[in-house]
């Protein structure tokens, strides 16, 4: 008798709504039915108050540097200053691993595009609107990602004490049954 091994996607949702009892929903989808062919579920606890970090695969891009005018201050409209930039995009990265083609995959440039047309375009009061329009474009733009880490600094902030920068990061998933 031969051993098989059967894949399954596993969802867990840990539902905690004030004053009631913590639930724990377990779903588990044979990949035969190919539901999330493309996709990496993604674990979301609510009762939490947080989303735990995406696993698996991703494209990695760090340490982008760009000078905008996003911010709430009339000298940041008017000067700009520098923003740094780090994005994480997950996927499934294996077909591209094998085959060794670009077409298997998503391009660094693709993703850096989004990051660079937001960052040098119009300008945007919060650096929580300019990270959400990043991953929510990235998202939109390219549906083999499944999620999306960004993270957007200012390194040159008027704070008394030395930094290196201040900024937000997000985490954006994808979400089989709203829009982005």
């Amino acid at each position: 008798m031969q051993n098989k091994t059967h894949k399954i996607f596993v969802l867990i949702f840990d539902i905690q709504k004030p004053g009631k009892l913590p639930i724990k929903i377990i779903i588990q989808i044979p990949a035969a039915f190919r539901l999330f062919a493309d996709h990496k579920p993604v674990v979301v606890k609510p009762s939490s108050g947080h989303m735990d970090m995406p696993k698996g695969d991703k494209l990695v891009l760090r340490g982008l540097k760009f000078h905008g005018y996003h911010g709430v201050k009339q000298e940041e409209r008017k000067l700009g200053q520098k923003f740094l930039v780090d994005v994480d995009a997950w996927m499934d990265l294996r077909p591209a691993g094998e085959s060794d083609c670009l077409s298997d995959t998503l391009s660094y440039t693709d993703i850096y595009r989004i990051v660079k047309e937001v960052m040098e375009g119009p300008p945007k009061n919060l650096l929580e609107s300019v990270a959400q329009l990043i991953a929510s474009t990235t998202l939109t733009n390219y549906p083999q990602v499944s999620a999306v880490r960004v993270q957007v600094g200012k390194p040159h902030v008027a704070v008394q004490g030395p930094v290196d920068y201040l900024g937000v990061e997000i985490i954006r998933c994808r979400d089989l049954g709203v829009q982005n």
